[in-house]
């Protein structure tokens, strides 16, 4: 049995800034802030066929490694990409994404949809994660709205 994750977040921003500043390797850093100390580093080659790595984690500890393959980029209005996230006790996790960013009165409406979680306690510990990357994805799209 596979489980999925469903997230949601209305954002202040036309879908155009939304995208970006999600796929931007430079804001991946805010995207961790909850942990402001931690490394993180990022690549992303933004096209069907293209890869997106990031490793994440606190200084002197192995840290978590995500790569992702693009299958579907259509920028402003979609990514679906497979993504395999290797965490530093050595657990694999491989899980199919589907990013959606929609114009709804003038906001994004950003819904992803992660899906291949093994169990639900695995699903369950992601939806923190997951709340604490788009709260730093708001801040990002903050700053890059113009006045």
């Amino acid at each position: 049995m596979s489980h999925e994750l469903r997230v949601e977040r209305l954002l202040d921003a036309p879908p155009e800034i939304v995208f970006d500043a999600f796929t931007d390797p430079a804001a991946q850093k805010e995207l961790y802030a909850d942990a402001p100390d931690w490394i993180v580093e990022s690549e992303c080659d933004l096209r069907v066929g293209g890869s997106w790595s990031i490793s994440f984690g606190p200084p002197g500890r192995e840290p978590a490694r995500e790569t992702s393959v693009f299958d579907e980029v259509d920028r402003p209005r979609r990514l679906v990409y497979r993504s395999t996230m290797v965490m530093p006790d050595g657990l694999r996790l491989e899980t199919g994404m589907q990013v959606t960013f929609e114009l709804e009165n003038g906001r994004t409406r950003m819904t992803i949809v992660q899906s291949g979680f093994p169990t639900a306690e695995l699903r369950n510990g992601f939806t923190s994660g997951w709340a604490s990357i788009l709260d730093g994805l708001e801040r990002v799209v903050e700053a890059r709205i113009v006045p």
